[in-house]
């Protein structure tokens, strides 16, 4: 059996080819290997089912069990995303910025691949797909480790990956999927220096958690998202409620989606009967002001405040103005997502610069934070950390910088 020593050889071998192919032919190998996830959605989704049966024989919740289904439509998405990503500017090699010294040498910041990034995720194969895309375009061997739950999903996807990546002449090892999925397993994944360059977890906070606790490689914590919508004493109502149902309900699995309600005293009497009304379905749990309002709202924990429910369930808290909204959020938020819903400027002004989050919307969805609609092409995670990167990780994220130095015999003195 192969080990992961041995696997995660065969990855870094493959980056050195990745680093130094051409846009064209990285552009080809996602082409080729999108047509073949379309060619062969009914073996990955026959291969999917069979993980869904499982997770719902073993008692896996629904919230779980939507992130881990595939169908036709999910698939189409996923070989979109891998053209969407042909489509866009290859980062590799661009110079990000260049000067003269006065003694004659040329400086330039370029970039260049990070090499083997791994990503250790959970019941979500679109990752999959995602990740290899994003990392091959960037010019990285993309090394996965899916969960158990989602396995034979992840092999057929990579299968078909694979194929197309050799398609075009790059290595087949541009992916490389790890099927043993024990906590052994991960641990050791996490610990592989010399071999991952960069590790990114997609995941809950036990999977996270993990990673902090376990891992000796460099990481992006790809973050929980409890993110709120505020809605301010200004706000267009109508608007309010579009962007809360929105957010909340669109896809409430994901991170992205809207966790929180926090809403101004001044307008919490009209605007949240109204919210009740269009979120017939999600369980609310509230303030004391909230449920005097609205008593079909239930009464909320201090857990309530900073949980990401990944569920039809939302927080409410009623606050007396913008800095009690603020600070609020500011105690309670994970650092994902923030928006405000207002008509006025100085308001807007003072959340975006005050509210510290990857990142904040004003008068739109929640739902929004994320690489596609970004137009960075499929994201390989949402970084709530500072350092490289923050945000939907795209290509850019992806690269590193060096400094090309050229001279024409300069000595130091």
């Amino acid at each position: 059996m192969t080990t992961l020593g041995e696997l995660g050889q065969r990855a870094k071998q493959a980056s050195r080819a990745l680093a130094l192919a051409r846009g064209e032919q990285k552009d080809a190998a996602l082409l080729a290997a999108g047509e073949l996830l379309v060619q062969r959605s009914q073996e990955i989704l026959a291969a999917n089912q069979a993980d869904v049966d499982r997770a719902g024989a073993a008692g896996t919740p629904p919230s779980a069990i939507d992130r881990l289904r595939l169908n036709p439509a999910r698939v189409e998405s996923m070989a979109a995303g891998l053209r969407q990503v042909a489509g866009l500017a290859d980062p590799v090699g661009e110079v990000v910025e260049g000067w003269v010294r006065p003694n004659g040498l040329r400086i330039e910041k370029v970039r260049v691949p990070l090499g083997v990034v791994a990503i250790v995720y959970e019941n979500r194969p679109n990752v999959t797909s995602d990740a290899a895309g994003l990392c091959l375009k960037s010019g990285n061997a993309a090394f996965l480790r899916g969960s158990s739950g989602a396995l034979a999903s992840n092999q057929a996807i990579s299968a078909a990956l694979r194929e197309g990546f050799a398609k075009a002449g790059l290595p087949e090892d541009s992916v490389v999927l790890v099927e043993g999925t024990s906590h052994e397993s991960a641990r050791e994944f996490m610990r592989l220096q010399g071999t991952i360059d960069c590790l990114i977890p997609r995941g809950g906070p036990s999977l996270v958690q993990a990673v902090l606790e376990n891992a000796t490689v460099p990481y992006v914590i790809d973050g929980d998202g409890n993110c709120h919508l505020y809605v301010d004493a200004s706000a267009d109502l109508d608007m309010a409620v579009a962007l809360l149902v929105n957010g909340k309900t669109q896809r409430p699995s994901v991170c992205n989606a809207t966790e929180s309600l926090v809403v101004h005293a001044a307008v919490a009497p009209e605007f949240l009967p109204k919210a009740v009304d269009a979120l017939a379905g999600v369980r609310l749990v509230g303030d004391e002001a909230s449920r005097a309002i609205s008593p079909s709202i239930g009464p909320a924990t201090e857990e309530d405040w900073a949980k990401e429910y990944l569920d039809l369930v939302l927080s409410v808290r009623v606050v007396e103005d913008l800095d009690a909204a603020i600070s609020h959020i500011q105690r309670y938020s994970s650092g994902h997502t923030e928006a405000i819903v207002t008509r006025d400027l100085g308001a807007a002004e003072r959340f975006t610069r005050e509210v510290d989050a990857a990142a904040v919307m004003v008068n739109a969805s929640t739902r929004f934070t994320d690489g596609e609609q970004f137009g960075f092409g499929a994201e390989i995670g949402i970084s709530t950390q500072k350092l490289h990167a923050r945000g939907p990780m795209g290509l850019r994220e992806l690269t590193t910088t060096k400094y090309v130095v050229t001279g024409t015999g300069q000595v130091r003195t």
